[in-house]
């Protein structure tokens, strides 16, 4: 499996920015004011560099919702009983969910994916994935929550969701998760390798009171320290499989897949980001080619894009996660692309330039 992982690490390459100029000029030459059509113009060029020149887009669309429980969810760090993440994960295959309404709305492609959830096989449905790594993690609050084995091999699951998209023609990709507890080793994650203090980002969750919120950010700093030599190691597998989850994994693994194979990925709220930061310590060059979908309302979020210089597409006040973010940013990428590729140029329309 490594082997295989470090073939995939070494497939992706940043976009070249040598190609940015043309597109700009394009951008310029629409019938617009320069610039007046802000980020959606900085997204179209976005999408030509990672179409490596070509016109952009990102239609067809397909977003995975991925799905793992947690040991951690023993310490108390959620409201809500671990049964709930097989009970949703048939609720998305039936239709039923919040991601299930927005992706039919906006006509965008929805798998789900059992990567890792307690309890053995699902009955099978067109749109239930089965590659389930583990029945859950390890609580991460008393040791590693994964072997490397196993989040190698939820990575290289996320990857091959991407390269099945793509085969099928898919030209971008959104992310989505469900996992009881997974706001903790999300919150684990951002901590180690962002430097941030549990105190400083973790939040609610599912709704916790403050108090909870408290004992929960403990929990955190607790599996930092019992897997500090994880953490200073400074090796990202290694990160990942002391703090992360299977979803979260194979998120990650699902963000690299989209960058080997040149496809635009649009990151969900709070959970994605982790598998995000996750995916680009392996493979920086990752960056080229997410999009942040929109600003998660656990109150850690503004600190974690913070950390990162970056900044979401919307800000809604959404943190339910399961993709749902993702479903409206890969609306905007499409009509980013109709910018691009609809708009008429000044000459084309007869319309007078901007005096210089």
């Amino acid at each position: 499996m490594r082997t295989t992982f470090d073939k995939l690490i070494a497939a992706i390459v940043p976009v070249d920015q040598a190609l940015a100029p043309a597109a700009q000029a394009h951008l310029d030459n629409l019938t617009k004011p320069r610039g007046s059509l802000g980020r959606l113009e900085e997204l179209a060029l976005r999408l030509v560099l990672i179409r490596s020149g070509a016109a952009p887009a990102s239609d067809p669309a397909r977003i995975y919702t991925i799905a793992g429980d947690h040991g951690v969810a023993a310490e108390g760090v959620s409201l809500f009983p671990q049964e709930v993440t097989r009970q949703m994960v048939l609720n998305f295959a039936t239709g039923g969910a919040g991601i299930n309404v927005l992706a039919r709305t906006n006509g965008i492609d929805l798998k789900v994916v059992d990567a890792g959830c307690l309890g053995g096989e699902f009955e099978s449905h067109p749109n239930l994935i089965q590659r389930k790594v583990a029945q859950g993690t390890a609580n991460l609050a008393q040791g590693p929550a994964m072997t490397e084995d196993q989040c190698l091999a939820a990575l290289l699951l996320g990857a091959s969701l991407a390269d099945q998209a793509a085969a099928e023609g898919f030209r971008s990709v959104g992310t989505g998760d469900m996992g009881i507890a997974n706001t903790t080793p999300s919150t684990a994650l951002f901590c180690a390798f962002l430097g941030l203090d549990p105190l400083d980002i973790t939040g609610p969750g599912t709704g916790l009171a403050p108090a909870a919120v408290k004992s929960k950010a403990e929990v955190i700093r607790k599996g930092l320290a019992v897997n500090a030599e994880a953490v200073a190691s400074g090796d990202a597998l290694r990160v990942l499989s002391a703090l992360g989850g299977l979803e979260i994994a194979a998120l990650a693994g699902l963000i690299l897949g989209a960058a080997r194979n040149r496809m635009a990925v649009a990151v969900d709220g709070f959970i994605s980001t982790a598998a995000y930061v996750s995916a680009w310590k392996l493979a920086p060059a990752v960056a080229d080619y997410a999009f942040f979908s929109h600003a998660s309302a656990e109150p850690g979020y503004a600190t974690v894009m913070a950390a990162m210089g970056s900044q979401p597409l919307l800000h809604l006040g959404m943190r339910l996660g399961e993709g749902t973010g993702s479903a409206l940013a890969l609306t905007i990428l499409r009509s980013a692309c109709a910018i691009y590729n609809e708009m008429a140029s000044f000459a084309s329309a007869g319309v007078s330039t901007a005096e210089k």
